[in-house]
């Protein structure tokens, strides 16, 4: 499927829009951090009234303050098993898509699965975040430390051949048990927030990705944007976004929202 400038969205396409959904590292973040004009998004589509839960593979515990202080809905972290977001007293609410018995049955399985990763590739380190895991394990393959392309199809086969799901980010390869995902994980927090159907307005949400493990996203929506690093992973993703910024990380995610706002603002009578 060819992919399309954010110039060939359709305006009217873009003034429908009710809500988004967007990917963390290297959509939202440059270098690992939110850039103002990222942020400077978030609060525009707040002022808006749109709603803007983010889904990503980090864990809980990273997404914890991030859930607190930027202007979103929510925050789904580890692939959709764990939903964070700033309650109406301000402090942090967290739910989990599997219950305590299940968590604690799939970890010592993770665990076991992580040390066999790091015993036969002992070049392989476990993502710096990982002490926040609560229901995922992580390889770093491109924050701080770097693994062969082949090396990365590795990590994902002894995931995969140790009963886990894996998929490969922008910086890590994630591996969980359970059947949930992105898509699965949008599909939770739209319900319990909204008590909306995600599935049956699709046509009213973007989703916003970079990499390989938004591919379900992408081939979901028929109003998916990778941010320009996407096509850093152009030729792996099985499913690709329908268009493609021309800026980079946050500032390609601020080139959405100020393309949704501006059909938004067109469309709206006087």
């Amino acid at each position: 499927m060819p992919h399309f400038s954010l110039s060939d969205w359709p305006q009217a396409d873009r003034a429908r829009l009710h809500g988004v959904l967007t990917d963390i590292d290297d959509t939202l973040t440059t270098d690992g951090a939110i850039t103002p004009d990222a942020l400077g998004a978030l609060h525009a589509l707040r002022a808006a009234g749109l709603p803007v839960f983010a889904i990503t593979g980090r864990p809980a515990g990273w997404s914890e303050p991030f859930a607190l202080a930027w202007p979103v809905n929510a925050i789904v972290a580890e692939n959709g098993a764990v939903a964070l977001w700033r309650g109406a007293d301000g402090a942090l609410q967290k739910a989990h898509l599997q219950d305590a018995d299940t968590r604690r049955r799939n970890f010592a399985q993770l665990q076991a699965v992580a040390q066999r990763v790091l015993t036969e590739l002992p070049q392989a380190r476990l993502s710096q975040d990982s002490a926040g895991r609560e229901t995922d394990i992580a390889i770093d393959h491109s924050e701080f430390a770097h693994l062969q392309e082949a090396d990365i199809a590795r990590v994902v086969q002894l995931m995969r051949d140790g009963g886990l799901n894996a998929t490969v980010s922008s910086i890590h390869i994630n591996g969980w048990i359970g059947s949930h995902d992105k898509q699965e994980g949008a599909r939770w927090i739209v319900r319990e927030h909204l008590q909306r159907d995600l599935d049956a307005e699709r046509e009213r949400w973007v989703y916003v990705g970079d990499s390989t493990n938004d591919a379900t996203m992408f081939g979901h929506f028929p109003h998916s944007v990778g941010v320009a690093n996407v096509m850093r992973f152009w030729d792996q993703l099985v499913q690709r976004p329908r268009y493609v910024t021309q800026g980079a990380r946050g500032a390609g995610f601020a080139e959405v929202v100020r393309a949704v706002l501006a059909a938004q603002r067109a469309e709206t009578p006087a």
